[in-house]
């Protein structure tokens, strides 16, 4: 093994103001899931992301994702369609309900969800009678779904569409912000997000009354009483006062984190793309990612698997990319519309160092033992 510092895929990067809010509720003594800073955290994002936003701060964005199946009126076995190319946390809240989830594949140009295959498994569904309750569509690394496809079925067939963009905060499609594309969307601040609150999420509508109803499933669905009456069963979902201190600090340097991330990935691929052994995920026309994580697709899975190996030997972290949700053990009995796009980037993908905190110096790093393995 190397004896060079340990390089991350994607560590914490603090901003310098995050412990002068944290102080501040410590100070105000509002160490409690609610507060001022919870409050200014949920302006923050809503003025970022714009289009009458209405946010609530949670404690993750898969607490986020089971909320929104909730409100999208998702129940014990329903049909919910869902990205198979995705982290687990986008499927696990079908579960939480009993409902059934069914795994769609993905198109070339994005990564995320197929909306030929989407439309194919609902026109199916429908004619045995189980019209699908909702759709999830991720925003995979960063790049936005094809929200004109995708929202146009959801449309024709009247099915909500929960858009899971826990990677994709900073992206946008023709400007709009990622977030906001869907009936519901979910942002994710765990500690290797583009920002982080250690750990938090956030749950984003137009709907004021569906925001309402979140805040207050997820404070236990306390009654508006003196006392503590409960109409409805609820959950301790909300954010802490405390972690939200640290969010506020982390939106005062989004753009520069965006900036960063998407410097990385230039990086990489001018660096790289000479390599017949590698190629990138571009944007497509209208397209902005935040390219929380760069991701190469080498040429095998053989290749993928040394190049890993080698930076591993040199204490660089790297990961292959999501194994796909129609693949994973637990979900073995789930129905699936598959096309081989999500397999083989499984096969052949690979998660570089992405951190906004990575210096040129190590970036380099990475890119010589790359190019080490593939010369």
């Amino acid at each position: 093994m190397s004896k060079n510092n340990k390089m991350w895929l994607s560590s914490p990067h603090m901003g310098g103001d995050e412990l002068s809010y944290v102080n501040e509720a410590f100070d105000t003594n509002w160490i409690a899931p609610l507060g001022p800073n919870v409050n200014m955290f949920e302006k923050e994002i809503s003025s970022f992301i714009g289009n009458g936003i209405n946010v609530v701060a949670l404690n993750s964005g898969t607490s986020a994702i089971h909320l929104g199946l909730k409100m999208l009126g998702v129940e014990k076995n329903d049909i919910v369609l869902c990205q198979s190319f995705t982290f687990s946390a986008s499927a696990n809240p079908i579960h939480y309900l009993g409902a059934i989830p069914v795994f769609i594949d993905s198109e070339k140009e994005t990564w995320n969800i197929d909306p030929e295959l989407a439309e194919q498994a609902i026109v199916e569904y429908i004619e045995k009678g189980q019209k699908p309750k909702a759709i999830i569509a991720v925003c995979l690394y960063g790049m936005p779904y094809n929200s004109e496809k995708l929202n146009s079925i959801s449309e024709k067939y009247d099915i909500p569409i929960l858009e899971d963009s826990a990677e994709a905060l900073g992206s946008s499609y023709k400007g709009n912000m990622c977030g906001s594309f869907g009936d519901i969307g979910v942002l994710s601040f765990n500690g290797n997000k583009i920002i982080t609150t250690s750990g938090g999420g956030a749950l984003l509508t137009k709907s004021k009354s569906v925001s309402d109803k979140v805040l207050y499933m997820a404070t236990q669905a306390k009654d508006e009483e003196v006392h503590y009456q409960h109409s409805e069963i609820g959950y301790n979902y909300r954010m802490s006062n405390v972690l939200a201190g640290i969010g506020i600090g982390q939106m005062n340097v989004i753009e520069d984190r965006v900036e960063s991330r998407r410097r990385n990935y230039d990086f990489y691929k001018k660096s790289l793309s000479h390599l017949k052994d590698i190629t990138f995920l571009d944007e497509p026309k209208d397209y902005y990612s935040n390219r929380w994580l760069t991701c190469i697709l080498t040429n095998s899975f053989k290749k993928r698997e040394e190049i890993r190996e080698a930076l591993l030997i040199e204490n660089i972290e790297s990961r292959p990319l999501w194994k796909p949700m129609h693949l994973q053990p637990v979900f073995s009995e789930s129905d699936s519309y598959t096309n081989g796009v999500s397999d083989d980037l499984f096969d052949k993908g690979l998660c570089l160092p992405s951190g906004s905190n990575l210096s040129k110096t190590d970036l380099q790093r990475v890119i010589n033992c790359i190019i080490k393995i593939c010369k």
